[in-house]
């Protein structure tokens, strides 16, 4: 494909999908600009299509994802479950809820983010059954256990998103199996609910995208390529001269890091 064929499809995603002023400003803030990949996964939402965004590290793949989720909330939220993202580790749902916090709180958007994991307390259970968040972050596990609920119809009906974080990670395995009858349940509770899948750089696509798609074929979802993004700084710590050969290498060099990081 040419520069200038790439160029003209950039502009056209760049034109019909175009960011709300609040979101555009926000970027702009940071210094950011949406890339094509992000502006690309938005559309197909907003056409509701399902997409499979596959891009590097670092490529914004997480923004990308919730993007189509945080502009639909923005304004007037209605109450219930809008949003379900799914990770293979609780400690990337909790990290990715945790990111989320800065565009919510910096745009003031009126968003209800929470996560779902084994390590969840029983009070919160309790209060997300009661009065379920906008934006859910959990893993298959929980997941399955939210959907054997008596109440799963009512609590899913209104499901607009489904967000598969390292989808590379979870199709083909038992847990991937597990997701799999989760979607296949969703999709008889929410059947217009929007799938998008993320991942890094996977040697078949085609199998992850017809993985995603709820006809297995691939032909409901839209692939998506992203472009690399901030290319790493790669160095060499010098800890202290001395080192001990018994262990505890990393206390040793604790101080030499930490000076690092600040």
């Amino acid at each position: 494909m040419g520069a200038d064929c790439r160029f003209r499809q950039v502009c056209h995603v760049w034109r019909v999908t175009a960011l709300p002023h609040r979101f555009a400003d926000w970027f702009a803030a940071r210094g950011w600009t949406p890339r094509p990949h992000q502006l690309a996964v938005l559309d197909a939402a907003r056409r509701g299509k399902n997409a499979l965004l596959i891009a590097p590290t670092g490529g914004g793949k997480t923004l990308a994802g919730f993007l189509p989720s945080l502009i639909a909330l923005a304004d007037d939220p209605p109450e219930g479950l809008h949003t379900i993202y799914v990770s293979p580790l609780k400690a990337l749902a909790t990290d990715i809820a945790r990111n989320l916090e800065a565009p919510v709180a910096e745009m003031g958007l009126p968003i209800r983010v929470e996560t779902r994991t084994g390590d969840t307390p029983a009070n919160r259970r309790a209060r997300q059954r009661a009065r379920p968040p906008h934006v859910l972050l959990t893993t298959p596990e929980s997941l399955a256990l939210l959907l054997y609920d008596p109440e799963a119809a009512s609590r899913f009906a209104g499901l607009a998103n489904i967000v598969i974080d390292e989808v590379h990670a979870l199709a083909g395995t038992k847990r991937g199996d597990q997701l799999a009858l989760c979607l296949a349940r969703l999709a008889q509770l929410a059947p217009g609910a929007v799938r998008i899948g993320l991942s890094a750089t996977i040697a078949h696509p085609e199998a992850i995208r017809a993985w995603i798609s709820p006809d297995g074929r691939g032909g409901a979802t839209e692939m998506i390529t992203g472009e690399a993004g901030a290319a790493p700084e790669i160095g060499m710590l010098i800890g202290p001269a001395r080192m001990p050969w018994s262990g505890h290498m990393g206390l040793m060099a604790a101080e030499a890091v930490l000076a690092r990081i600040r």
